[in-house]
C-alpha cells in the first residue's frame, strides 16, 4: 500500500472512563463525522453546525493535514 493517502483523519479524541468521542475529518470532501463508542455499541454521525448544516474543513487546512501527517 505503499505511496496511498489516508482518506479519514482523526482531528480530536477524548477517552473516559464510560467511552470515547472522536472527530473525524473526510480529506476529499472536507465533512466532519463525530464518532461515540462506549462498551460495545458505539454511532457515527455528520457532524453539524449550529444552522444544522455539515461543518466543512477548509481545502487549505485539509492540505495541511494531509502533508504534515507525512
Amino acid at each position: 500500500m505503499a505511496g496511498k493517502e489516508k482518506r479519514f483523519f482523526r482531528i480530536f479524541g477524548e477517552s473516559r472512563f464510560y467511552g470515547s468521542s472522536e472527530i473525524w475529518v473526510d480529506t476529499k470532501t472536507g465533512v466532519n463525522y463525530f464518532f461515540h463508542q462506549a462498551g460495545y455499541a458505539g454511532g457515527l454521525s455528520v457532524l453539524l453546525d449550529e444552522t444544522g448544516k455539515p461543518v466543512i474543513t477548509p481545502k487549505f487546512e485539509l492540505e495541511n493535514l494531509v502533508y504534515n501527517s507525512r
